[in-house]
């Protein structure tokens, strides 16, 4: 999919034919979506701009990301998008600026582009804009998302830490309930964590792309677009000491779990030992005198044999039927 907007016509979506590809010619920002080579092709010719591939956009050093070149910056990082079952996913996301236009490469649906195109599509007044702004502008709602994304793990975390220090502790019931409580508390403590470290990278890529702009096309910007890009940048460093705050709370979390984890095994154990030690002296008094005894009236039972059969049988079966009962086993 290619969407465009130019200073002299609303935001419109474009097919991959030609006809269509002719009418970006002019557009100040195209937007492609998991673009096939034909489509990043045509877009090179008609625009003169190289645009990278997804194995170019997601390189991961430095200086394959951040790049300057005769007036055009190749720039790329990961985007936080929802995959189908409702997690978090850094996808790639690649920006080609220039001085009067903007391509963005991504190969994701993203709320962040759906929402900032709406933007576009009612904002979008004849006139002349630059690339520079729809560029500034994707950048602040990626801020703004990465902010909302992380307040509502901040209050998830928050619902944990009260299951685990509250109902967690007091959770009524068999071994077995609290044991599957925590193993749940433990796969959302984790699910949690991967989140913080997907954001952690998103930040840590916008704040390198805002960082290289400020540095390398000083010339091209105006003193609003210097200004925004500082309020951008004080707002990556407050959400990334938001975001280590979050992972100390999830590494809290984590440890305290764990360790409600280690009592209820220890609680298992110390009943298991005692139950053990119990068992110890009439095992050793019925192995010290052999019940050999000479009015055993046992001896006379017709089924005297089958019974202790029974009683062994008994004896194995009746444990292992509380055990389970309790959740222990």
């Amino acid at each position: 999919m290619l969407r465009a907007v130019s200073g002299n016509s609303p935001f419109v979506e474009l097919a991959s034919d030609r006809a269509s590809l002719a009418t970006a010619a002019h557009a100040v920002w195209i937007d492609l979506v998991d673009p096939s080579e034909h489509e990043r092709s045509e877009i090179e010719h008609l625009t003169g701009l190289c645009v990278p591939d997804r194995s170019a956009v997601a390189e991961i050093e430095t200086s394959s990301r951040l790049v300057h070149e005769d007036g055009v910056l190749t720039l790329s990082t990961p985007m936080i998008a929802r995959d189908p079952q409702g997690g978090l996913i850094a996808a790639p996301l690649g920006f080609v600026v220039s001085a009067d236009r903007l391509l963005t490469i991504r190969f994701t649906k993203s709320l962040v582009f759906d929402t900032f195109a709406e933007h576009w599509r009612a904002a979008a007044q004849p006139g002349t804009i630059s690339g520079m702004e729809p560029f500034l502008g994707i950048l602040e709602a990626m801020v703004d998302r990465l902010a909302d994304v992380l307040e509502q793990v901040g209050a998830d975390l928050d619902t944990l830490s009260a299951a685990v220090f509250l109902r967690g502790v007091a959770t009524q019931g068999p071994s077995r309930r609290r044991d599957q409580f925590l193993q749940r508390t433990l796969t959302d403590i984790g699910q949690k964590g991967e989140h913080v470290s997907h954001l952690r990278d998103g930040l840590l890529g916008v704040g390198r792309i805002v960082r290289f702009v400020q540095e390398t096309a000083s010339d091209w910007l105006q003193e609003p677009e210097l200004r925004r890009l500082k309020t951008i940048d004080r707002d990556i460093t407050s959400l990334n000491d938001y975001d280590a705050q979050m992972t100390g709370k999830i590494q809290f979390l984590l440890d305290a779990t764990l360790g409600f984890i280690n009592i209820e095994q220890n609680n298992t154990i110390k009943v298991l030992t005692v139950v053990s030690i119990v068992g110890i002296p009439p095992t050793f008094v019925a192995s010290l005198y052999g019940m050999n005894f000479k009015n055993m009236p046992e001896l006379g039972w017709t089924y005297g044999y089958q019974y202790g059969l029974c009683m062994i049988a008994l004896s194995i079966f009746v444990p292992l039927v509380v055990f389970w009962r309790k959740g222990w086993l």
